[in-house]
C-alpha cells in the first residue's frame, strides 16, 4: 500500500468505521453548538465542512439551522451521508486539494483532518483552497490534535476490541509524523493499515496560517473553548478571518 495516500483506503473501508463507531457524538455537538453560538454565526450562514467523513457534524450543523454542505474524498463515506441529504444539506465527493466553485460563509475543517502530506506545499495548498473558499468576512474553524499533548501521552501499544473484531495498535512519533499503526484479522484476512498526521504545534500551525494570509483570531484548547495551554490541552482549535 502506498503509504502517501494511505487515507484513501483506510477511510473508505468498513473496518474504519467499525474501529470508531464510539466516537463521541455529545461532544461533537457540544463543540458545534459552543462554536456557532461564540462566532453569533446567523442561520443564513452556509457552512462547508470538509472532509465532512459520513457527515456526523454536518447532519448537526444542519439541525442546528444552517446551510451546510459536506465534502470528502472518500466515496462510501459521502454515499452514506446522502441518505441524510435535503434541501439545506448536499454531500460531494471533494479532494481537499482541489479548490472549491463554491464560497462559503464559514468552513469548518474538524476532528484532525489535516497534516496527511509529506509536503509542507500541500497542506499549505489545502489551507490557499480554504482561504479562498471563504466569503470577505467568512470564518474558519480548524480542529486539530494538540501534538504536544500527544507527545506527552503517547500509548505505544493497545488492543481494542470492536464487533468481535481485535484491533492491534502502536503508535510512534518519527520523521515529523503521529503514526498509528492498525493491524487485524477480519473477514478471513489480515489486514494493516497505517495512519500518519504530521507533527504540527501550535507554532509551526499559526506559521502555516500566516503563510496564506489568514489571521488567527482565537486559539481554543478544547470542546468547551478553554484557552489553549501548549501542555495541557488536547486539542488546537484555531479560528481564523
Amino acid at each position: 500500500m502506498k503509504t502517501k495516500d494511505w487515507f484513501t483506503d483506510w477511510f473508505n473501508t468498513s473496518y474504519y468505521h467499525v474501529l470508531y463507531k464510539d466516537r463521541n457524538d455529545e461532544e461533537a455537538q457540544l463543540f458545534m453548538k459552543n462554536i456557532t453560538t461564540f462566532l453569533a454565526l446567523p442561520k443564513t450562514t452556509h457552512i462547508l465542512d470538509l472532509p465532512c467523513g459520513k457527515g456526523r457534524h454536518s447532519v448537526f450543523l444542519n439541525s442546528l439551522g444552517y446551510k451546510v454542505t459536506g465534502g470528502d474524498l472518500a466515496e462510501n463515506s459521502i454515499k452514506t451521508a446522502q441518505e441524510f441529504e435535503n434541501d439545506t444539506l448536499q454531500f460531494k465527493v471533494h479532494d481537499m486539494r482541489q479548490p472549491f466553485n463554491n464560497r462559503y460563509d464559514a468552513i469548518f475543517n474538524l476532528f484532525t483532518s489535516f497534516g496527511y502530506f509529506e509536503e509542507d506545499n500541500e497542506d499549505l495548498l489545502i489551507l490557499q483552497n480554504i482561504k479562498n473558499g471563504l466569503k470577505k468576512e467568512g470564518y474558519f474553524v480548524f480542529d486539530f490534535l494538540n501534538a504536544n499533548f500527544v507527545k506527552a501521552n503517547l500509548v505505544a501499544k493497545e488492543t481494542k476490541i470492536v464487533d468481535d473484531i481485535t484491533f492491534n495498535i502502536t503508535r510512534e512519533i518519527t520523521n515529523g509524523f503521529i503514526v498509528k499503526n492498525i493491524s487485524f484479522f477480519a473477514d478471513d484476512k489480515n489486514h494493516a493499515f497505517t495512519e500518519r498526521v504530521k507533527y504540527l504545534d501550535s507554532e509551526k500551525m499559526k506559521s502555516y496560517f500566516e503563510k496564506v494570509g489568514f489571521t488567527i483570531t482565537n486559539i481554543f484548547g478544547d470542546y468547551n473553548l478553554t484557552e489553549f495551554n501548549n501542555e495541557k490541552s488536547n486539542r488546537l482549535i484555531l479560528v481564523a478571518k
